[in-house]
């Protein structure tokens, strides 16, 4: 990475590749495959841990490493592909938590000042699926310190359908291995776990995020009917999944190769034949779609290499 900043020569850094889309000509420039492993204490508490993992440790295994050892905060991001290290990327999240709650440091090789940074999660900037680091080349995640609890239970419970999912209420708490296991059957059924034979989990997961409005534009909208989730400064959240679906492109619409998976709005999939053009072309349709329906317009949760929607 020093030499090619000093040599002007471009680099992507790539590690499960999971939320990367690449246009159909490649990258025009080097690929550095991270592939660095590793899980090491750094220190201990009576109630917590800190755990620092190698970024391009793969994120599940994590995640199983800390639910056999007690460990909890993590559990609910059970099943989610791709790098450890790519987690603070994205800030990714699902069922009601995400990294940055348990993130204490990102350590990073800054390409500007050629030093490595034990980064603060408020040096991080974390955001609803963004940080400093999303769309940025200037830095290199090397290993991330996550802090957690030393305990048998999860997180408590903040997402509806996980805990109906588990016969429980919001608030409550269950045993890591439940958890756990519980979020990859959901995942499962949703075709966000891979799967070779199955061309629904071809995919890059939620291919949109969730818009966020403010509280004038949701009133403004006559949507009290949709499902919504308030924000703290009395912002709102909409599921992009809902919108799409009421903007009349239903599971399985289908484009050239590609389609809305059979099993989950959000995903945008490869049937096999499909090419990065055609499936942009097909996400420009359902975000023309929206924005004609709803006057919001839904923005792309992957990254996207030498292509664009």
């Amino acid at each position: 990475m020093r030499n090619a900043s000093a040599e002007g020569r471009p680099v992507l850094v790539l590690a499960g590749g999971s939320n990367v889309v690449i246009g159909d000509a490649g990258f025009p420039g080097e690929v550095l495959l991270l592939r660095t492993r590793g899980i090491e204490v750094v220190s201990t508490r009576a109630d917590d841990v800190v755990v620092r993992v190698a970024a391009g440790e793969v994120w599940d295994d994590f995640v199983e490493y800390a639910v056999t050892n007690g460990w909890s905060g993590v559990e609910f991001l059970s099943g989610i592909p791709g790098s450890a290290g790519a987690t603070p990327i994205q800030n990714v999240g699902a069922y009601g938590s995400e990294v940055a709650d348990t993130i204490v440091a990102v350590h990073a090789y800054d390409r500007e000042r050629d030093a490595v940074r034990a980064m603060t999660p408020a040096e991080c900037a974390f955001a609803y699926r963004a940080s400093v680091f999303k769309h940025s080349d200037r830095y290199l995640v090397l290993h991330v310190d996550f802090r957690l609890a030393v305990s048998t239970e999860s997180a408590p419970i903040r997402y509806a359908e996980l805990a109906r999912s588990l016969g429980a209420e919001a608030g409550d708490r269950v045993s890591l291995r439940q958890a756990r296991d519980t979020v990859r059957k959901l995942r499962e059924q949703k075709g966000m776990v891979l799967a070779p034979d199955d061309h629904d989990t071809w995919s890059v997961g939620s291919f949109f995020t969730n818009p966020v409005v403010s509280g004038e534009r949701w009133a403004a909208l006559g949507l009290d009917h949709a499902p919504h989730w308030p924000g703290e400064d009395g912002s709102v959240k909409i599921p992009a999944a809902w919108l799409i679906e009421h903007a009349g492109f239903p599971k399985g619409f289908a484009g050239a190769g590609v389609s809305i998976s059979t099993k989950h709005t959000l995903a945008l999939t490869n049937r096999g034949e499909g090419t990065t053009t055609a499936l942009l072309d097909l996400a420009r349709t359902i975000r023309g779609g929206v924005l004609e329906k709803f006057g919001i317009e839904l923005h792309p949760e992957p990254v996207l290499i030498n292509c664009e929607l």
